[in-house]
């Protein structure tokens, strides 16, 4: 493997406060250099002239469907998408089939990663046996197996007392837990947050209490367990209200944001027009010509967990990931096969994919909506997650492993179907016009993949 210069780019490493235009010399896998030094005869440049050079992109929450449910996606099209989208490491969540709560299916997925992976995929292990929330998983060997997290995502333990003593356990073993916050009892079967819209669509409301309850909880947890808590992708303003206030306490509880949630609002479900008038969202850089997004009412493309909420609650999260409460931002992708999707909205499973639209949404609404700098976002995706999971990336620290994004921060371009690299389709920003673009994606030093 030839040494590789990346060549004038605006290097950004949040973790070694270094913002500068300047070289990145990558040899054997790991960062050789950042400057201006001479580079070896016999690399490769690679001429970066204009984009940011920063430490390769984390998604730490990525429904890769392998095992058992390699019609929505696979390992292979996922890590491709990944690559696609800036990222060289996933963590992806065990809800597949059957679910990783065992050693064994850990080691599948990691063989697998290893042969037809073109990122770094990390595994999180389940809580509870077969996700079913009444008996633990076996955690110790979980964690001897390789997984960097604990979480039923898709699935939320209801018994406290069983919560506790995972979090207890998990302190334990020195990994964090992160939990799907939703109380069963209070949500019930609603497919939509419950307010103006699932009213006027006739759909049955969620309830932004059905999240912050358990938000609560786990806050409460972690006072009393100590165990490093993680609320996946919060929706509400009382849900970011909770964890403010609980981390200037400094408890070990912290949350992400996902881009559909600070990017929509439940208003897109009754058509275009009644989205940009009740949200009054205004993207930054609209290709000349382009239509604004239109999206038909009961779109499934929109239904998801937990559900897009009100204009408030957008507004709360945007503010939650501008002041640090909300230090991670995550896809929380989630592929499924079209006949799925194609179906009654209330028949229609939760989730859309994000991979590949994930930092350009990114950029467009926080960078270029002037709520987060340049350096704050690209630590949203870098130091926020390397630091909840202990990992050792995030960092273009000299001996590091070579893992780099670039990107171009000012690209306009429209996200299409043809673009896409996952197997499934179901994304709500198809035509969407965007700000800002990945370039390469760098692994180990080498390219996995380059526009």
């Amino acid at each position: 493997m030839k040494p590789l210069l990346l060549k004038g780019g605006r290097v950004i490493d949040p973790a070694n406060g270094v913002d500068s235009v300047t070289d990145v010399l990558l040899a054997d896998g790991l960062v050789a250099g950042v400057g201006t030094a001479p580079a070896p005869v016999e690399a490769e440049v690679l001429d970066v002239s204009g984009c940011v050079v920063c430490p390769g992109l984390i998604d730490l929450h990525v429904h890769l469907r392998e095992p058992g449910q390699t019609a929505k996606e696979s390992i292979a099209t996922g890590t491709a998408a990944a690559a696609r989208g800036g990222f060289t490491t996933v963590v992806c969540m065990p809800n597949t089939s059957p679910p990783v709560d065992s050693a064994s299916t850990v080691a599948l997925i990691q063989g697998q990663a290893a042969r037809e992976g073109c990122v770094k995929v990390l595994v999180a292990g389940a809580m509870s046996k077969g996700l079913a929330g009444e008996e633990m998983a076996p955690m110790g060997s979980l964690k001897q197996a390789g997984v960097v997290a604990f979480t039923d995502d898709g699935h939320c333990i209801q018994n406290g007392e069983l919560m506790r003593r995972t979090a207890e356990y998990a302190r334990m073993l020195d990994l964090p837990v992160m939990d799907h916050c939703q109380d069963y009892s209070m949500v019930t079967d609603g497919v939509v947050h419950e307010g103006y819209y699932s009213l006027l669509l006739g759909l049955r409301g969620w309830p932004a209490a059905g999240e912050e309850v358990i938000v609560a909880r786990n806050i409460l947890l972690a006072e009393v367990t100590g165990a490093r808590i993680h609320c996946q992708h919060i929706s509400t303003a009382g849900s970011v209200r909770l964890l403010r206030e609980a981390r200037k306490r400094g408890l070990p509880i912290s949350g992400e944001a996902c881009p559909h949630h600070f990017t929509l609002t439940d208003a897109a479900l009754a058509g275009s027009d009644t989205f940009w008038a009740a949200d009054g969202l205004a993207l930054p850089a609209q290709p000349a010509g382009s239509p604004p997004p239109a999206w038909p009412r009961y779109d499934t493309n929109l239904k998801m967990n937990p559900p897009l909420r009100s204009a408030a609650d957008r507004e709360a999260v945007l503010e939650g990931l501008a002041d640090g409460t909300l230090e991670i931002i995550a896809s929380d992708h989630a592929p499924h096969c079209n006949f799925e999707k194609e179906v009654e909205f209330d028949y229609a499973p939760f989730g859309i994919t994000g991979l590949q639209t994930e930092l350009a949404l990114s950029l467009t609404m926080l960078y270029h909506g002037k709520h987060l700098s340049l350096a704050a976002l690209i630590g949203k995706f870098t130091t926020g997650p390397a630091r909840l999971l202990g990992l050792k990336t995030g960092t273009l620290g000299v001996g590091v492993e070579a893992d780099v994004t670039v990107f171009d921060p000012d690209r306009e371009w429209v996200f299409t179907r043809e673009q896409t690299t996952s197997k499934a389709f179901n994304s709500p920003f198809y035509g969407w016009p965007l700000k800002g673009r990945p370039v390469a994606t760098i692994v180990r030093g080498r390219v996995a993949w380059r526009e």
